[in-house]
């Protein structure tokens, strides 16, 4: 790609310079699979509209799993894989175990897909594609197109997980940080964040802001007192030692749609996690929230684009990884890279690493 740039002349480059430039990941694109497996999105498609319709929930499991994917080594499927006897898959990661659901329905999806087109679309389209259509499943038709044509790692580490997620507890700075360091603005982080309008969160997540925050108030004062009183209520105190699998709903208002209620909450201090309440922290950061306060039309759009974005982080494509035939087991007779997933070792693993991608 790089010698590509030389056919240009310079009054080309200063053209081009002037440009947006949409960030699609060197090799993907829309309709990949139309002429090799052209029922696969539809495929997809089925499987997720099948288990939303028996539990509604399942949507906000597949766009964090798609998220929790892309934010670890990638979107290449990795949080797909199963722990084995010598490795802690990222899956059981801190950041991800108990939470992270919908595997199953990325099982089906696949399991119906390689009855079609055996061999042919990687695990970590089949998620793109199933965090897609949990949006406008929730989002009332919010949609877009996904580009396709990843390829599905070979490692997948605990460590990896715990140390590339943002943390509930983190902090604007932090946040900012961590997303720009994924090629992610500060506004897509916002964006992004509004994710939490659907979906439900274990107490472990967010007590910290409910008992014992500081030396001046058992509470944390940023939370809406009436809040914190509810979910002191679902909450007790020793909850994550007696009763860990309690969750609550993120949003009050609408908690299972897809809308800018989120935004709406954290103006009236109904943010769940230290990492909701943080955004209006930063001046920069809640002249986002207010705009997407006033206009829900606004947020769709850009979460649109920003959920686009995110799927094209640090992409495998062409010849590297491999096309996961169970997307939670690396293929046998994979090269290194699979040995280093059963031995749990870091090795040199940048020839899988694939970052070579357009942002603006």
């Amino acid at each position: 790609m790089k010698g590509f740039f030389f056919f240009f002349t310079t009054s080309a480059l200063a053209i081009l310079a002037l440009l947006p430039v949409v960030a699609i990941g060197a090799g993907l694109k829309v309709g990949f699979y139309n002429k090799s497996c052209p029922s696969a999105e539809s495929l997809v498609q089925q499987a997720v509209a099948a288990a939303f319709k028996n539990n509604s929930g399942i949507a906000a499991g597949l766009i964090r799993l798609h998220f929790h994917d892309c934010f670890v080594r990638g979107c290449d499927g990795s949080v797909l894989i199963d722990t084995t006897s010598n490795n802690t898959a990222e899956k059981d990661a801190p950041p991800n175990n108990p939470s992270l659901r919908g595997f199953e329905v990325i099982d089906a999806a696949k399991k119906a897909i390689e009855a079609r087109c055996p061999k042919v679309v990687s695990c970590a389209d089949i998620l793109a594609f199933a965090a897609r259509d949990a949006v406008a499943l929730s989002g009332n038709n919010l949609t877009y197109k996904v580009p396709a044509g990843r390829r599905d790692g070979r490692i997948s580490r605990d460590t990896d997980a715990s140390n590339n997620l943002p943390s509930p507890l983190s902090n604007a700075t932090e946040l900012v940080g961590n997303f720009t360091g994924k090629n992610l603005t500060a506004e897509d982080m916002v964006v992004l964040s509004g994710a939490h309008t659907v979906g439900r969160s274990h107490c472990s997540s967010f007590t910290n802001r409910l008992y014992g925050f500081s030396n001046a108030s058992d509470v944390d004062p940023t939370i809406s007192s009436a809040y914190a009183f509810l979910l002191r209520g679902i909450c007790p105190s020793n909850s994550s030692q007696f009763f860990p699998n309690t969750t609550t709903e993120m949003d009050l208002m609408t908690p299972a749609v897809l809308d800018n209620k989120y935004y709406l909450g954290l103006a009236n201090n109904l943010g769940l996690f230290t990492s909701d309440q943080a955004l209006l922290t930063n001046a920069t950061l809640k002249k986002s929230v207010d705009e997407f306060v006033k206009s829900e039309n606004r947020w769709r759009s850009k979460f649109a684009k920003a959920m686009v974005k995110m799927g094209n982080i640090e992409v495998l494509t062409g010849t590297q990884g491999e096309i996961r035939l169970n997307c939670r087991v690396i293929n046998s007779g994979s090269s290194s890279a699979g040995i280093e997933l059963q031995m749990g070792s870091g090795g040199d693993d940048s020839a899988e690493e694939f970052t070579d991608i357009a942002t603006n």
